[in-house]
């Protein structure tokens, strides 16, 4: 991976994998619902974080290097797919 720094990537999902885990926990355990939806919409959100800032890097390096290059075109539909991807509720 070449847009990003990989070692600050690895840690932010690291702790992500950390809270799934607490949230298979809390299931396994019996915990309040309450609590276990709060942590799952925890959870999402830093994953979004994650793809934001994944995001952010990709178009400051990768897309950045390819306009450079002469291709414009192609590397506009690209993103814009990814982007439309990524915005995607779920």
């Amino acid at each position: 991976m070449n847009c990003t720094n990989e070692k600050a990537l690895i840690t932010r999902l690291n702790k992500i994998e950390g809270q799934i885990r607490g949230i298979k926990k809390l299931i396994e355990e019996d915990g309040e619902c309450e609590k276990i939806l709060i942590q799952i919409s925890a959870a999402k959100s830093a994953l979004h974080k994650t793809g934001q800032q994944l995001l952010e890097s990709h178009i400051e390096h990768c897309v950045l290097n390819e306009i450079r290059q002469g291709n414009e075109e192609e590397v506009l539909k690209k993103l814009s797919s990814v982007i439309e991807q990524f915005s995607r509720l779920g």
